[in-house]
C-alpha cells in the first residue's frame, strides 16, 4: 500500500523488450541503494512495480521492474522512453504517517488533460477519465493521478477537477502536465468497493 505522497522523481534510463508483452525498465533515482532489495515495491507514476535488480552507476541508484501486457495496456508505461520522469513512492510501513489517502498501485486507466488554468496560488487541472470510471468520481473524493493523492474539487460526467498547490507541482511531474497528456488513474479503494456492495445486492 501507498498513500500517494511522491518522495522522489526517477529517470527512465533504458527499456528493453524481453518478450512479446513484457518491457524491462530501468529506473534512476536518489533512494539508498541500500535501501532496495530485489522483491520490493515501488509505486512508479502511481503503478505498483516489483524490483527485479538494482545497483549505481556513476554514484546514482538505479533498480528494475518489469513491466507485462496487462500494464502496458491499461497504463501509461507503454509510453515511458528514455529520459521521461515519474513519481516515485516507497511502500507505506506500519507506524509511517498516512498523510495522502490509501493508494493499492493498481491503477483503473488513464485520464487525459482536458484543461490547465492557472488561479492565485494554485494550478486547476480539468481531465476526463475513461468510461466506465467516473462513476468512481465524487466531487470531495480521492483520487491517484500518476501517483499523486488529489482531493476532486468538481466532477461533470466524465470529467473531474483537481486543484494543485504549488509545492505539489515542485516535488512531483505534475508541473509538466499540459492539455492533451495522459496521467495513470487509480480511483478511490473505498468507492471501488461500495460500488461492488450495491451492485451486489
Amino acid at each position: 500500500m501507498f498513500t500517494g505522497l511522491v518522495t522522489d522523481i526517477g529517470e527512465i534510463v533504458a527499456v528493453r523488450q524481453r518478450a512479446e508483452g513484457l518491457r524491462r525498465l530501468e529506473i534512476a533515482c536518489s533512494y539508498p541503494r541500500a535501501s532496495i532489495g530485489e522483491g520490493a515495491s515501488i509505486a512508479c507514476a502511481g503503478v505498483c512495480l516489483t524490483v527485479v535488480g538494482a545497483g549505481e552507476d556513476r554514484g546514482r541508484t538505479w533498480f528494475a521492474a518489469d513491466a507485462a501486457a496487462e500494464t502496458l495496456r491499461l497504463t501509461t508505461v507503454a509510453n515511458w522512453r528514455e529520459g521521461t520522469r515519474i513519481n516515485l513512492e516507497r511502500p507505506l510501513r506500519l507506524g509511517d504517517e498516512l498523510g495522502g489517502h490509501l493508494v493499492a498501485g493498481h491503477v483503473d486507466g488513464i485520464a487525459a488533460v482536458t484543461a490547465r488554468d492557472q488561479l492565485t496560488e494554485m494550478t486547476r487541472l480539468e481531465l476526463r477519465a475513461e468510461h466506465g470510471l467516473a462513476r468512481y468520481i465524487a466531487p470531495k473524493g480521492s483520487v491517484a493521478l500518476d501517483g499523486v493523492s488529489l482531493t476532486v474539487n468538481e466532477v461533470a460526467g466524465e470529467t473531474f477537477s483537481v486543484l494543485i498547490i504549488p509545492h505539489t507541482l515542485k516535488v512531483t511531474t505534475l508541473d509538466k502536465l499540459a492539455v492533451g497528456k495522459e496521467v495513470n488513474l487509480e480511483v478511490d479503494l473505498m468507492a471501488r468497493y461500495a460500488a461492488r456492495l450495491i451492485e451486489a445486492r
